[in-house]
């Protein structure tokens, strides 16, 4: 398909805070991709617990190893970092980020294994990291085909127009929404679905989650966040100014934040001894949890 998107497409994007584009990858691309996970989550079998690149599941064993995220993929292996700069992710991204560059924020391999992949709850990626501007947002590719039933990512749309919402449980910020305080109507989420090369946008301050994984097959999803080089972090800049410039994929680095008015909650205090770690475990403290027990009736599928 051609890397450009259409001015619908563009338009589409900013009024409901996401796109998805079926075939966006083609399938030896794809297949690459997944050789580079298989080679990395092959470090499970030494494991026991998790490290600073295997977030491991619950029912993990080294026997029987089973890995629900790679962490920054693009600072632990040398594939992901090329991909992270990816041109046709930069054709893609390049009228929705604007003309003053493009910076990758974090990358991360989503991993839900066959019949108990866990769930995520509601919540806005900006919630974790506000910037100075809201041209904040994520590239997700699905390296197997996605159906309503193996746990896709599902949006509210139009909720990247709304307010931040309260990401936090007894006083300390676990990345989840309370979805009974919330005037949201969870069951209009869209459930973003398509084969295996499938690629979706969405904003940063757009309202998502993801149920539990109830079929027989995986769901591998691999996702590039991206911000404006002139949108800069407000509550960590992760590192030095070199290392800040550094992520700028295309573009050139600048002193001069664009500053616009969006709503903006620090994502602080942590739970002690607990730190930003993983989502699934800062996530866990939340005790009114949406996707928590059995399966909500599914959303109607896309159109892709």
């Amino acid at each position: 398909m051609a890397a450009k998107l259409s001015q619908e497409q563009v338009d589409t994007y900013f009024e409901q805070g996401y796109i998805v584009i079926p075939n966006a990858v083609a399938p030896a691309r794809i297949a690459e991709i997944k050789a580079e996970v298989d080679r990395m989550v092959a470090d499970a079998v030494n494991l026991t617990e998790s490290n600073d690149v295997l977030d491991l599941d619950p029912a993990h064993t080294p026997e029987a190893p089973r890995v629900r995220r790679i962490k920054s993929p693009h600072m632990n292996s040398d594939f992901f970092h090329a991909h992270a700069a990816e041109p046709l992710i930069m054709d893609i991204l390049d009228p929705i980020l604007g003309p003053s560059g493009i910076r990758t924020h974090n990358t991360k391999v989503n991993m839900k294994s066959a019949g108990h992949g866990e769930s995520v709850e509601w919540h806005q990626d900006w919630a974790f990291y506000p910037h100075t501007n809201d041209d904040v947002l994520a590239v997700g590719i699905y390296l197997e085909d996605c159906t309503e039933e193996n746990g896709p990512m599902l949006v509210l749309p139009g909720t990247h127009k709304g307010p931040t919402y309260d990401h936090h449980s007894h006083g300390y910020f676990c990345g989840a929404m309370d979805p009974d305080a919330c005037d949201l109507d969870f069951s209009a989420a869209v459930p973003l679905t398509g084969p295996a090369g499938t690629l979706t946008v969405h904003h940063a301050r757009l309202v998502h989650g993801s149920a539990f994984n109830r079929s027989d097959r995986p769901r591998t999803f691999l996702l590039q966040a991206y911000a404006a080089a002139d949108a800069w972090p407000i509550a960590d800049m992760k590192g030095s100014l070199e290392d800040f410039n550094n992520r700028i994929v295309r573009g050139e680095p600048t002193l001069t934040p664009r500053v616009v008015p969006a709503p903006v909650r620090i994502p602080l205090p942590y739970q002690p001894d607990a730190g930003p770690g993983s989502i699934y475990d800062n996530q866990s403290i939340l005790q009114n949890r949406y996707f928590g027990g059995e399966a909500k009736a599914a959303p109607q599928p896309a159109h892709v």
